[in-house]
């Protein structure tokens, strides 16, 4: 059923038909019969269940920011079976983001470009959608920069961000690593990185969400102030690079970020250490992924993409897919620690 919705859906501009299927889910949520009856099916077995930074995830399979920029999915993503859900990125005033188009796909690669700059409703209207929904699952808030603030304005901006969302999420992730916004990809560098934490606050877990495009060098750099005033760290963003032939710029997510995500993961995972909680994200479509990026040492993964193409399934199928299958890796990680005091 989902192949044919999906080629009509492919019909329509990428983020019209985005914009379109945003409107089915809100429509269909608004149905307490319609929603609790996704839930049934839908709900992971409870050998899914994992426990990390002191919050208990039903299952390890998220939903990566991006596809609920404004907090306006949040109850039928919860429904479908996700473990967690990350709403935004969220910029403390609201934006428009880049002209479009912005988001483009390529079927035959089961991938996405996109250059939508941080569009959103900013911090306020987002902070008030948080507050009404009665959380079902762990909530992690995406927050980053507004474009026309400079990067020695970014802690504040920050900030002054976290200030509005954290109360109301369970983890704060910390968005350095877009590549459509100019320049914000310097924010990962240490002397930028350091104050834009301590800025963020403590009050709920802090994650940091890095690039893959970025040196060795840097990788250990960002990793030793993570490990020092971070909670946890999201690996990875979208790509600059192109391993096939797109005219797009923009980042690029899906199946060719599967590689090389999984390898600055478990890059990651070496500089961090055992026990640094840590989410993998960027090209999981099967459960031979999802195995893929736990053993490379995360302790949760996320989808998109994998979302497009594969449909609203595939979050409780996974599920099915990983419960009671912990490796040894997995199993002797499920525990981390709690947020910094």
């Amino acid at each position: 059923m989902y192949s044919l919705i999906r080629k009509l859906l492919f019909l329509l501009d990428a983020e019209d038909a985005h914009d379109f299927t945003t409107r089915q889910m809100i429509a269909l949520q608004n149905i307490p019969l319609v929603l609790r009856a996704i839930e049934r099916f839908c709900a992971p077995p409870a050998s899914a269940r994992r426990e990390l930074l002191g919050l208990t995830f039903p299952s390890p399979i998220g939903i990566a920011a991006g596809f609920d920029k404004n907090g306006l999915l949040m109850p039928i993503l919860a429904a479908l079976g996700f473990g967690f859900v990350e709403v935004g990125t969220v910029t403390l005033r609201p934006q428009p983001g880049n002209p479009r188009p912005r988001l483009f796909r390529y079927p035959e690669q089961k991938a996405l470009i996109n250059r939508l700059g941080f569009n959103n409703d900013g911090a306020d209207t987002v902070a008030a959608r948080l507050m009404s929904w009665k959380r079902t699952i762990p909530l992690f808030v995406n927050i980053g920069k507004n474009r026309d603030v400079p990067l020695d304005g970014a802690a504040d901006d920050y900030g002054a961000c976290a200030m509005k969302l954290a109360p109301l999420a369970d983890a704060v992730v910390v968005n350095l690593s877009s590549p459509n916004t100019p320049s914000l990809r310097e924010l990962q560098r240490p002397e930028h990185l350091e104050p834009i934490l301590r800025a963020v606050g403590s009050s709920k877990p802090r994650l940091v969400k890095i690039a893959p495009d970025v040196d060795e060098v840097l990788l250990g750099e960002i990793c030793d102030v993570c490990v020092k005033l971070a909670d946890g760290m999201i690996c990875t963003n979208t790509t600059i690079a192109r391993p096939f032939v797109a005219a797009e710029s923009g980042g690029l997510s899906g199946a060719p970020l599967l590689a090389p995500s999984t390898s600055v993961l478990a890059a990651v995972r070496k500089y961090a250490g055992p026990s640094f909680p840590l989410v993998g994200v960027g090209g999981i479509f099967t459960d031979d992924d999802v195995r893929e990026r736990l053993d490379a040492g995360a302790d949760l993964v996320q989808l998109y993409t994998g979302f497009i193409y594969e449909g609203p399934l595939l979050p409780s199928r996974l599920s099915r897919g990983v419960a009671g299958r912990r490796s040894e890796k997995d199993g002797a990680r499920s525990d981390r620690r709690s947020p910094t005091e």
